[in-house]
């Protein structure tokens, strides 16, 4: 089994050589961007964590081309600040079915599911695998989740999962060099 080294560590070739496809990042937000820690206060404010590190890696692939979307359960005026600030290209939030909101952005914007990437951390966030070309469970994802995953991430959700993601498929596209001017 052939092999290609990452940043964070060697992969399958077959599996590397199906990032360099990818046009679409597919991305749940609690345990994905954040660690999945909700904080509410007092007065029924919410607050989450999002890292500066996956941020980067978003704005990045848009250097490229590469399109993003969220997609979650929850409604929250913080992760619509925060991926407006990203240019996210598409938030889809207060959406339960994740698999009927991932086929819209398909049938919506002429993406196929040959060039999507999901990324997910728990039950909810299954249907968007089977509409993806690679469906990605970050580190501390329920164990089923990363059963049913095409590739885990070595970092957990909120602490760097989604820039792995970004540099893997940059280094997929050959670009990593190029947007981080670093020797890889």
């Amino acid at each position: 089994m052939s092999k290609v080294d990452t940043l964070y560590g060697p992969i399958d070739a077959a599996l590397f050589e199906r990032f360099k496809g990818i046009k679409l990042l597919v991305c749940d937000v609690d345990g994905v961007f954040s660690d999945g820690t909700i904080l509410l206060g007092n007065q029924g404010e919410e607050l989450k964590a999002f890292n500066t590190k996956d941020g980067y890696g978003i704005k990045a692939l848009a250097k490229v081309g590469v399109k993003v979307a969220v997609i979650t359960g929850r409604q929250s005026s913080i992760v619509e600040q925060r991926m407006t600030a990203l240019n996210v290209d598409h938030i889809m939030q207060n959406r339960e079915d994740k698999h009927i909101a991932i086929n819209e952005l398909i049938t919506q914007f002429g993406y196929t599911a040959s060039t999507i990437a999901s990324v997910g951390d728990d039950m909810p966030d299954l249907g968007m695998f089977s509409a993806s070309e690679i469906g990605i469970a970050v580190a501390d994802a329920h164990p089923y989740v990363k059963q049913q995953a095409t590739f885990c991430t070595t970092l957990p959700g909120g602490r760097g999962a989604v820039r792995e993601i970004c540099d893997i498929i940059l280094q997929a596209k050959g670009k990593l060099e190029d947007i981080h001017g670093a020797s890889v």
